[in-house]
């Protein structure tokens, strides 16, 4: 029989998943773990390597399992994960030598603000198209090396590997055969010339990133390594590898100029296809690498919004407002009318287009009247405004968005993505299939498994389950934004 399924590995910031795909995009079988989170400090996040590895290999089974398909039934392996979240192991035994430094970790927010004062940001966006801020890798990896004793020693002599998730899970699977990472989850090291798909030995330099640290970057799609076949019980060739939001942007299709989709989970990533032109942002948006394929890039603009789903759980886990986090849309629902509550969820800094490392979450606009229903919808409009500020910045360089492509955990909420429509002022498309992280990874694989023949084919697979026009006037609209760039303005830090 044809080998027509495709196993997507979705290693996230709160949980690790697996969801095998068949040959029409159509999710089969599923399984899921939570992932805790770890503060050893205030803006300090990490996790255990070995915690995401165990997942991954329980879920993967987990999935072949419901689906009732062993490995021999695969076609392939895509692998898509949680960007800049930084491993650094040694190469001998595979063990890493410090937690996982997570993407949201403002630990190096110091170094970051003596690089720009020393005047090295304009190098880096200029051949990263990213700027100086703890959110990427590459300060990370010089953390580690910096306070792990022996550390800097062992890297020097190459003892050491380090990469991003997608990186560490490529050489647990192959039992150490391989270590590459792929081109679009290299974009965000702060490492990489971006035109040139390969790192700067410049950067590096100024980082103090040994070289010898550092994977071989490759597509997101070819024959990047096989899965042992202990771990699956046969032989798996892993097809695809992008990073979380990069992965999405395939799986919904934003494969022409113009296109863009927003992913809302932990976080919230809005990309916008810029074809074969790297634009520089007049706007502070980042430019990055939309995904790679025969060695040719296609670029993205992107805004990176670091706290969405994550107020959602911080009502549920911090004020216990909510038992789960599904129970936010009702609990919003009774919410005043024109309450004027505004909610900042800048936990661990703001974003794009702030870049405001030290800004700290706030609740303003509170009255003797407020209560759980204006905090809960406060929160939920925070995910909303935070879209506009991203879309805002991606006209201003030059786009024009006729529709917001929409997915994530939680686009499942329609009053929610109405609200988001009449915040943007933009139609908003959910497709059918909402784990687009996971179906792009998926289709990463397919491409070179030849399930399907090309982009443009993938595309087709793209249904649309609902579009939310906006309904209420651009008056309405432009108060209550304004009532929060000027929220914005009162947790800014400077």
């Amino acid at each position: 029989m044809p080998v027509r399924h495709v196993l997507a590995i979705d290693q996230g910031t709160t949980s690790t998943r697996a969801i095998v795909f068949d040959d029409g995009g159509r999710p089969v079988a599923s399984a899921q773990k939570e992932l805790p989170q770890i503060f050893p400090k205030p803006g300090w996040v990490e996790h255990d390597p070995e915690e995401i590895w165990s997942a991954t290999v329980e879920v993967c089974r987990g999935a072949l399992a419901k689906a009732k398909l062993d490995a021999k039934a695969l076609a392939g392996i895509g692998i898509t994960n949680q960007r800049e979240t930084t491993v650094v192991w040694d190469r001998a035994t595979g063990k890493p030598i410090h937690n996982a430094i997570v993407w949201q970790d403002r630990r190096t927010a110091d170094r970051c603000a003596a690089l720009k004062k020393d005047g090295h940001e304009k190098l880096f966006t200029d051949r990263t198209g990213l700027l100086l801020d703890p959110y990427f890798s590459g300060t990370k990896i010089a953390w580690i090396l910096d306070h792990v004793a022996g550390a800097r020693a062992a890297a020097e002599k190459g003892a050491l590997a380090a990469g991003t998730i997608e990186c560490f899970l490529l050489w647990r699977l192959t039992g150490g055969k391989v270590h590459a990472s792929d081109a679009t989850n290299a974009s965000r090291s702060l490492l990489l010339d971006i035109r040139k798909g390969t790192w700067d030995a410049e950067l590096t330099r100024i980082l103090g990133v040994p070289a010898s640290l550092l994977p071989k970057v490759v597509d997101c799609s070819g024959e990047l390594g096989v899965a042992d076949a202990e771990i699956l019980g046969a032989p798996v060739p892993i097809l695809g590898m992008a990073g979380d939001q990069q992965a999405a942007t395939v799986g919904q299709a934003c494969i022409k100029p113009g296109m863009v989709k927003a992913t809302y989970g932990t976080g919230c990533f809005a990309l916008l296809n810029t074809g074969s032109i790297a634009v520089h942002s007049r706007h502070r948006l980042l430019t990055t690498i939309a995904y790679q394929l025969d060695g040719r890039r296609t670029y993205a603009l992107e805004g990176s919004i670091f706290i969405a789903g994550a107020a959602v759980q911080w009502l549920r886990d911090g004020l216990k407002l909510i038992e789960k986090s599904s129970d936010v849309e009702k609990v919003a629902a009774s919410a005043r009318e024109g309450h004027g509550v505004y909610m900042v969820p800048a936990f661990v800094g703001l974003g794009a287009p702030h870049w405001d490392p030290e800004a700290r979450a706030a609740i303003l606009g509170l009255t003797r009247d407020s209560g759980p229903g204006e905090i809960a919808a406060a929160t939920l409009d925070s995910v909303c405004y935070q879209t506009r500020d991203l879309l805002e910045a991606m006209r201003g360089d030059g786009a024009q968005i006729d529709e917001l492509r929409v997915d994530g955990g939680m686009v499942v909420n329609d009053p929610l993505m109405q609200r988001l429509a009449d915040t943007v002022g933009t139609p908003v498309e959910r497709p059918e299939v909402t784990e687009t992280t996971a179906l792009g990874a998926a289709f990463l694989a397919g491409l070179k498994a030849g399930l399907w023949p090309s982009l443009e084919a993938l595309a087709m697979t793209w249904v649309l389950d609902r579009a939310f026009k906006p309904v209420e006037d651009s008056a309405a609209r432009d108060r209550r934004y304004a009532g929060w760039k000027d929220a914005v303005r009162r947790v800014r830090s400077s």
